[in-house]
């Protein structure tokens, strides 16, 4: 047999050849970019001029920036409020959908909607629309006799949480994951569970919960993640006004690095948060023995 035909003959090349595709996108559009903005984060750079080795003066300067730090805190804010709000509520969702009907697809495709086009663009302007002095959410307040032209965006108080509302609207990938984790608990241990008296809450804190941690954790860390790298939301509605109250690190970050033109800084920003993200996740990994259920 020709050399050639054997080696393409082989499983293993075979794999190789359908991987490659993948393995060429991976390393020319993330690898490489990630070298290169490794390098940027150590320059002085503003897209217009060849960049300029400055050491570690960006991250110097980062911890000398008061926004710096606000960002962080917006960003914090918005990941530790909106990520177990959106968790509850899909669990909440998916416990109510678990019981078959003929409407139960309509239902879940209904509810998963939020989660492809929540983080729109066109979603954003609608969600900014209805939180405007005269938007819908005023002039139902005032339908039920609360007059009011409240600028909900306007307020340092409350603008974090329309961007809040938004993120725990988007519920429906981890509600679709509880629900899937829910319908592989036995219906035996709920059986056993009533034979012993059990209630309803019994029942949910001595079998559903502890046999659905490993999905929260699972849940959790990625929309932890997600939570901190979310933009779209503030960038398009608030822009980070009012005072910067929501003002998300990446918005931060797109700003220095495409705005005003400090690139560098930017991609030293971007590595931060790579490791703060990092370090996040290595927390909840480190802490998971202590309140994931595990089988045997």
């Amino acid at each position: 047999m020709n050399p050639f035909k054997k080696a393409l003959s082989r499983e293993s090349t075979a794999g190789i050849i359908f991987t490659l595709p993948f393995t060429i996108g991976f390393l020319l559009f993330m690898i490489v970019p990630m070298g290169i903005s490794l390098y940027y984060s150590f320059c002085k750079y503003d897209i217009l001029s060849p960049p300029v080795f400055t050491g570690l003066d960006n991250f110097v300067k980062m911890f000398q920036d008061e926004t710096f730090f606000k960002a962080i805190g917006v960003t914090f804010y918005f990941a530790l409020v909106s990520v177990p709000l959106r968790l509850i509520f899909a669990l909440v969702v998916a416990m109510l959908l678990l019981k078959n009907s003929r409407m139960s697809g309509f239902y879940r495709a209904a509810y998963y909607l939020p989660s492809i086009i929540g983080g729109s663009v066109a979603v954003a302007i609608l969600w900014k629309r209805m939180f405007a002095t005269d938007g819908v959410i005023n002039r139902l307040l005032g339908m039920v006799g609360i007059e009011t032209t409240f600028a909900w965006l306007g307020e340092t108080r409350t603008a974090i949480w329309v961007l809040i509302l938004l993120a725990v609207w988007q519920f429906g990938s981890s509600m679709l994951i509880f629900l899937s984790a829910l319908k592989q608990i036995s219906r035996e241990l709920y059986e056993a569970a009533e034979v012993d008296g059990a209630n309803g809450i019994q029942k949910f804190f001595r079998i559903t919960l502890p046999l659905l941690t490993p999905t929260i954790f699972f849940n959790l860390v990625m929309q932890m993640i997600n939570g901190f790298l979310a933009f779209t939301q503030s960038y398009i509605i608030t822009q980070g006004k009012p005072m910067n109250s929501t003002l998300f690190y990446t918005v931060y970050m797109y700003q220095q690095s495409f705005e005003f033109y400090n690139t560098g800084y930017g991609a030293a920003l971007a590595w931060v948060m790579l490791a703060i993200i990092g370090a996040i996740t290595l927390i909840l990994f480190a802490t998971k023995k202590f309140w994931v259920y595990e089988e045997g």
